[in-house]
């Protein structure tokens, strides 16, 4: 989600307002996307790296997350979504960590779209993370090192029972994965757009959906 600082900039607002702006802009892509079927719709929030960014910016961001979390679960339970969470709780503020325990646990028996937040999120520290969870698995002797494949690995990765995503849409004209889900991207199409995330509108995703349905996807081989 990606623009909200240049979004910001360019209609003369404080990067603050464009973080405001793109949180309310969430609510219609969670429903733009659960109308167009899908399933599982993982938004990145804030990453390892953002706690680089300056520091009234930072606590901002935390207090509209945990304001944001805390307002929408009556939206959630309304609309049937099941919100889940992928990152390190470490560093996260004890409000947020509250807030968002409180809206895992009261979505948790929803049956509709899965919103997954990657929050304090970057995809080499989950590797790094799975990598130590299945060594301490080794070394207590629940599994053994034969038995680690792609599919045992993926076990121990924040998303182990969720599937890769089909589809990555990169808002704000930017080109990189910028450490977002480095294992399961290995074979995702990537839609980009110049529109900055607050922005961004279901139109935009009915237009990417429909650009991917008509790519071929080959996962190596040779396609049709």
């Amino acid at each position: 989600m990606d623009g909200n600082g240049r979004w910001a900039k360019e209609h003369g607002k404080i990067r603050t307002a464009g973080h405001q702006a793109g949180a309310e802009v969430l609510k219609d892509i969670v429903k733009a996307a659960d109308a167009l079927g899908v399933k599982v719709l993982t938004v990145y929030v804030f990453s390892t790296e953002n706690w680089k960014r300056p520091q009234m910016e930072v606590d901002f961001i935390m207090q509209l997350l945990g304001a944001y979390l805390k307002k929408e679960i009556p939206e959630f339970n309304a609309n049937n979504v099941q919100v889940r969470f992928i990152g390190s709780r470490n560093g996260l503020p004890e409000s947020v960590l509250e807030e968002l325990d409180l809206v895992l646990q009261s979505t948790a028996k929803n049956t509709g779209i899965i919103l997954n937040l990657a929050i304090n999120y970057g995809g080499r520290e989950e590797i790094v993370s799975a990598t130590k969870k299945i060594v301490g698995a080794v070394q207590s002797g629940d599994l053994k090192v034969e038995d680690i494949d792609e599919k045992c690995f993926e076990n121990f990765l924040y998303t182990g029972d969720l599937p890769a995503p089909d589809l990555l849409i990169r808002t704000g004209g930017d080109f990189r994965i910028s450490n977002f889900l480095l294992w399961q991207l290995a074979y995702t199409e990537i839609w980009t757009t110049e529109t900055y995330w607050p922005d961004f509108t279901p139109e935009l995703l009915q237009t990417a959906v429909a650009e991917f349905g008509k790519r071929e996807r080959r996962f190596g081989g040779l396609g049709n």
